[in-house]
């Protein structure tokens, strides 16, 4: 009897132990995948629940597989290598390549920023408080939260916005859907072969894998300190957040397919959205999907400057760590308080090309993703890189049919945007 409760005991310890360095580790992967349901994922998100109903929730499983994929290198080159992705860009491809690439992901990175502040001040009006107050507030806000902190209470933030993201499950759950129907149409594929279903489908899943996501993860888990040894970790991570995005998504679309498109409302916003839901689910509903969209905003707005921030301080061989000081580090500091207050500005000007903007960060987005995709190919098979953590030959399959098809979809949505 001694013998089986020591035995329960130490197997109880193990579990808390490797529970507890899970949780030590965790941080990168989750943030990196939460913070790309942004206003405007949010807002495609709704879009395609509004006008297609459940059609397209199929698409969701396929993304997830996808982003795990992705995500995975680019945590692996990270606790590999110990350098971010910009920086092994420049050393492999040279200094011309990756100047270039940096001035086409600074563009494509402000416009999504100035959206994430379009967010804020949208989400914020639906409760009434003016957007020449709610922007400032949000720009300062997000501002001092990454100059006067360090890696570590940064992160901790990140967390726990990533727990507000629970207001759009909570919303699903308010409606009480036909979860049956919903369960058939999750894993029944339907896809019709016409322009705006086909442009939806590519918009979702270009909102999901975006350019920034790589250098981000890759520069977070260099700052946190990640090593070889606590690679397994880093994966757990990095699965664990391409998940719970995905099942975040499901909601948004779940919650708009069951509302909106049953009773035919049509929407252009997130915004747009929130408001519908208030005589359909209910004001709690409404506010709780509302209280999403300002949380998404906020995280975002303070992701896409850093890691804006991270990828071009390391393209260029400059100080770029949370763990520094502003005068330790005035180029990592300066460039992201200058994406802040330049993304707050453009909203508070008068009659701004705000879906302009968009429109074309997403185009850039679309035209950058196959090009870093590629490079991070080349990187992770590079043995005097990665040495024995290369890819084997059947995730190599894996990896360059995703990167083929994720490339074939980014040209369509370029194709599509322009005709």
């Amino acid at each position: 009897m001694d013998n089986i409760k020591q035995l329960w005991k130490k197997l109880l310890q193990t579990g808390l132990w490797k529970l507890g360095l899970f949780f030590a580790f965790i941080g990168p992967g989750i943030i990196t995948s939460m913070v790309d349901n942004d206003a405007g994922g949010i807002t495609t998100y709704s879009l395609a629940g509004a006008q297609y109903g459940l059609k397209l929730l199929w698409i969701l499983i396929p993304v997830t597989v996808a982003l795990i994929v992705i995500q995975e290198m680019s945590a692996r080159m990270g606790v590999v290598s110990g350098k971010g992705l910009s920086d092994l860009i420049r050393e492999r491809f040279g200094a011309k390549i990756t100047f270039y690439l940096m001035i086409i992901l600074f563009l494509s990175n402000m416009g999504n920023t100035v959206s994430e502040f379009a967010g804020i001040a949208a989400s914020m009006e639906i409760f009434g408080i003016s957007k020449y107050i709610s922007v400032p507030v949000g720009a300062f806000f997000v501002w001092w939260l990454v100059v006067k902190g360090n890696y570590k209470s940064v992160e901790k933030a990140f967390l726990l916005a990533c727990v507000f993201y629970l207001s759009y499950i909570i919303s699903g759950f308010l409606v009480q859907p036909n979860w049956p129907e919903i369960g058939i149409a999750t894993f029944t594929p339907t896809l019709k072969f016409d322009t705006g279903m086909l442009t939806m489908a590519i918009g979702i899943i270009g909102t999901t894998i975006a350019p920034w996501m790589q250098f981000y993860l890759q520069s977070s888990i260099v700052d946190k300190g990640l090593k070889a040894e606590s690679y397994k970790y880093a994966r757990m991570d990095v699965i664990f957040g391409s998940i719970t995005v995905n099942v975040v998504a499901f909601f948004i679309i779940m919650l708009c397919a069951v509302t909106l498109f049953q009773n035919g409302l049509k929407i252009d916003t997130a915004k747009d959205a929130a408001l519908a839901l208030a005589p359909l689910a209910g004001v709690y509903c409404s506010w709780l999907f509302a209280f999403g969209l300002l949380n998404a905003s906020l995280f975002a707005a303070s992701i896409l400057p850093l890691s804006t921030a991270y990828t071009i301080c390391e393209a260029f061989g400059w100080e770029s760590s949370l763990n520094t000081k502003f005068v330790e580090a005035p180029q990592f500091y300066g460039l992201y308080s200058f994406m802040i207050f330049l993304g707050a500005g453009i909203i508070l000007l008068p009659n701004v090309p705000l879906i302009s903007i968009m429109y074309y960060s997403q185009v850039i987005n679309g035209l950058l993703l196959p090009f870093i995709l590629i490079f991070m190919l080349l990187l992770i098979n590079d043995k005097r890189i990665m040495g024995d953590y290369v890819n084997g030959r059947m995730m190599n399959i894996v990896s360059w049919a995703t990167v083929f098809i994720l490339n074939g979809l980014s040209v369509a949505m370029v194709v599509s945007a322009f005709f």
